[in-house]
């Protein structure tokens, strides 16, 4: 996925993290379980440029985990590939 799509300046693509339906002990969490909204850094963008031209390099690197904003960011769905 991070090859078809590269993010620009300080952009990050990142992918959703699935959070699991029930503990290591087997334990079924309820649905109304409040869950973390975290995603993996997928791709990370060269940085920006400074006044002088400088690059200021992004902070993250591929496979850190952030966690999102509740409402925040571009959802971007691929299409599956046909060959």
């Amino acid at each position: 996925m991070a090859k078809r799509l590269l993010p620009s300046l300080n952009r990050v693509l990142v992918e959703k993290l699935v959070q699991p339906k029930k503990t290591a002990g087997g334990i079924l969490l309820p649905e109304t379980f409040k869950q973390l909204n975290a995603a993996k850094v997928v791709a990370v963008g060269p940085g920006e440029r400074d006044r002088e031209g400088k690059l200021i390099p992004v902070a993250l690197k591929e496979g850190d985990t952030v966690l999102l904003p509740e409402y925040g960011g571009t959802e971007v769905k691929l299409a599956a590939d046909k060959e």
